[in-house]
């Protein structure tokens, strides 16, 4: 599969309605005096139960787009529709794991696993019972009644995805959340997340810089360019689910994770 031109789509048309949908998003930070155009334009979409990741140079606005999913940030144009509603600057609507793991120190780990649930009232004894489940199918649970600092930072990261996973949300925006890991325990969670995923299929939008990680897990990858970021790629990864580790050692594999580099490489030296 080839990279070029014809790919890039700065408007995603979808036949369907999308579980999520953005659509001409622009936003500008103030700095001092001046203004720091960070998107332009940008229009992205995820399907029910798909793996969609965002990959594109540092300060390209990939997280500041999670942000928005979020509430968190509002653009300055465009709208964000979640099942086909305007969701734009509404808060709690999508499920969130940042970068660290960010639990709470004073709770059990069931009881980091179940906040997303907690704050959304669910009931108490259902919502342990199903964190005490997932704990034991991600090999924690020995440690439901343990303390954060108790754990390592692969075991951290595995409580803060379930802590997403088990929330009452659609959808899952992932916020480069292995980026702190080192390459050992990055490629176990990398299995690891690929595994509850096949099982789960929620629907996630996912931040890396890591290409091969964008092209093991995902489904679609869409390629930022320099800020102002417009979307450059919406690019289809063509290889068959289950999908696992093994599939990096394949010549197809390996000939496209060269060819997102190059579109990359590319987009850093501000040459597409």
């Amino acid at each position: 599969m080839s990279i070029n031109k014809s790919q890039s789509s700065p408007i995603i048309t979808n036949t369907s309605t999308p579980l999520l949908a953005l659509q001409q998003i622009s936003k500008s930070f103030a700095q001092g005096k001046q203004s720091l155009h960070v998107l332009q334009g940008i229009s992205l979409h995820v399907d029910q139960g798909e793996f969609v990741s965002i990959i594109g140079p540092s300060g390209s606005g990939k997280s500041t787009l999670l942000q928005m999913i979020g509430g968190v940030v509002l653009p300055d144009q465009g709208d964000i529709l979640l099942d086909g509603q305007n969701i734009t600057g509404r808060k709690g609507l999508s499920g969130y794991m940042p970068q660290q793991p960010a639990l709470m120190p004073w709770r059990t780990i069931q009881d980091n696993v179940i906040l997303a649930r907690e704050v959304a009232g669910l009931p108490r004894k259902e919502s342990l019972d199903l964190a005490r489940h997932w704990l034991d199918k991600v090999g924690l649970g020995d440690f439901a009644s343990a303390y954060p600092h108790t754990l390592s930072g692969g075991m951290q990261q595995r409580v803060a995805f379930l802590r997403a996973l088990l929330g009452p949300r659609d959808l899952l925006c992932l916020d480069e959340p292995f980026s702190a890991l080192d390459a050992f325990t990055r490629s176990e969670m990398q299995s690891w997340l690929l595994n509850i995923w096949e099982e789960n299929r929620r629907s996630v939008i996912f931040v890396t810089h890591h290409i091969e990680e964008a092209l093991l897990l995902s489904d679609r990858i869409y390629v930022l360019s320099r800020r102002p970021a417009t979307v450059l790629h919406n690019i289809v990864v063509p290889f068959p689910r289950p999908r696992r580790e093994e599939i990096t050692d394949d010549p197809a594999f390996i000939a496209l994770r060269r060819q997102l580099m190059n579109a990359m490489r590319h987009t850093d030296e501000g040459d597409l």
